[in-house]
């Protein structure tokens, strides 16, 4: 299902009230609600928007469990941390539970940190099929989504449900979630905002080729629903017959 909105409020505002409504029937259906965080501005406004009235108050905050998409291996003060961001914009602000939040923690190696984040999700799942009720991901100018970044071997990944991504201009390494385990959630969500991203996303949505040219195109639910909110700066591009009236 793909959703255009004016502008790139709309869409947090939009995207608030998803999250809102799926943690609600999580907990109602099974007693908890666990949610994959991204990072980046548009889903900053959205973590801002549930930080505030009526979502603080009204929401089962102590029954969801947060994790993260992706991490960048910085120092946790660093702005260029996905954790810290969602701290600032939402966790500080509402009444979770501290044992609830599950960041990556990249205080020794990369790949370190990603078998140890494995075995975490290993646990919070009892052994079952991880499965998480909501994902957010956003959508790179190079049409990476999480850290499944172009050219890495993290794509490849069929097993692992964590792996470690390099770009070749950045001195740090990267944790991210691998297909496997994001394509088994329950529902994924893109958030895409600007025209930056707007020929990606037409090439994604619209591309007929059987071999994917993103690794965004690699998101293929196996039971789960994939649904795109994007700004009408990054949907311009989209053709008409793409658009679900709802």
């Amino acid at each position: 299902m793909l959703r255009i909105f004016d502008d790139r409020v709309s869409l947090a505002h939009a995207a608030a009230e998803l999250f809102a409504k799926q943690a609600q029937l999580a907990v109602s259906a099974r007693g908890r609600f666990s949610v994959l965080l991204a990072g980046g501005d548009t889903p900053r406004l959205t973590y801002e928007q549930l930080s505030r009235e009526p979502y603080r108050s009204n929401l089962p905050w102590s029954e969801m469990h947060f994790f993260w998409g992706d991490e960048r291996c910085v120092p946790p003060d660093d702005p260029r941390s996905n954790a810290l961001m969602a701290y600032k914009a939402l966790l500080d602000n509402v009444p979770v539970r501290p044992e609830h939040i599950h960041p990556v923690r990249c205080d020794r190696s990369p790949q370190h940190a990603a078998d140890v984040y494995g075995v975490e999700l290993a646990e919070f799942f009892n052994g079952e099929a991880p499965r998480f009720d909501l994902a957010f991901l956003g959508l790179g100018d190079d049409g990476h989504t999480a850290s499944l970044l172009p050219g890495s071997k993290a794509l490849e990944e069929s097993l692992h449900w964590t792996a470690v991504a390099k770009r070749a201009e950045e001195n740090f390494s990267r944790v991210t979630m691998t297909t496997p385990i994001i394509n088994q959630a329950r529902l994924v969500v893109f958030l895409v905002a600007s025209i930056g991203k707007a020929q990606v996303l037409r090439t994604i949505l619209d591309s007929s080729a059987d071999k994917p040219i993103y690794p965004a195109q690699l998101i293929k639910l196996r039971s789960g629903e994939l649904w795109w909110y994007v700004d009408s700066a990054a949907g311009s591009l989209v053709a008409s017959s793409r658009l679900d009236q709802i």
